[in-house]
């Protein structure tokens, strides 16, 4: 009778430890399904889709850290393109204007008040000339904040008998803000300047 009780005692403990094993085990498992589907959704987050056609296109997402460079030198290029595309007709060139503050500090605003001023503004209007412009490049230091630009560019000045090109440099800082639909990157240019705008030849038409 004894012996029968110590072997029932013996098998309890036995499945007791067993039950304790298992319940552990159950428990890591349950804890690494757990971490790896959070890993999964978080990988599936950062991934979507995009239909072009009958193509779907795999996108990721990033940190904004990463693509500051980008957005920096792009936000630059599409200030200086609202900025310095004028055609003579001035709903088109306060429209340009218009998207182009936006961008900007009082900076910009002062540059343009003194092209009204000198008559810069007018002239092209009452002479029928545009002006377009190509940005070379763009050179952003992200290593300090705020961010300090310079921009190269060439100037195009369409007249009814000639064509004539510039060169322009500026530089300036950028101040990171909220994003919107009139500031997509999210980037003010401060402290603008014109470092150099000068003519370099003629072309007749």
């Amino acid at each position: 009778m004894f012996r029968q009780l110590q072997n029932i005692d013996s098998a309890f403990r036995h499945i007791r430890a067993f039950s304790l094993l298992f319940l552990i085990a159950c428990t890591i498992v349950s804890c690494i399904a757990v971490y790896l589907s959070y890993e999964q959704v978080q990988a599936a987050q950062e991934r979507i889709y995009v239909l072009a056609g009958d193509k779907a296109l795999e996108a990721f997402s990033t940190g904004r850290r990463e693509n500051i460079p980008v957005e920096a030198r792009d936000h630059v290029r599409i200030f200086h393109h609202y900025f310095f595309t004028l055609d003579p007709d001035d709903q088109v060139i306060e429209a340009n204007m218009r998207k182009a503050l936006y961008l900007a500090d009082a900076s910009a605003k002062r540059a343009y008040d003194n092209l009204h001023e000198s008559g810069y503004i007018s002239g092209l209007i009452s002479g029928n000339i545009s002006q377009e412009i190509t940005v070379d490049s763009v050179q952003v230091d992200t290593g300090q904040y705020p961010y300090y630009f310079r921009c190269y560019a060439h100037q195009k000045l369409i007249r009814a008998t000639s064509i004539l090109r510039r060169s322009l440099v500026t530089e300036g800082y950028l101040r990171s803000v909220s994003r919107s639909d009139n500031n997509p990157h999210g980037f003010i240019l401060e402290r603008w300047t014109t470092l150099e705008n000068k003519d370099l030849h003629t072309q007749n038409r």
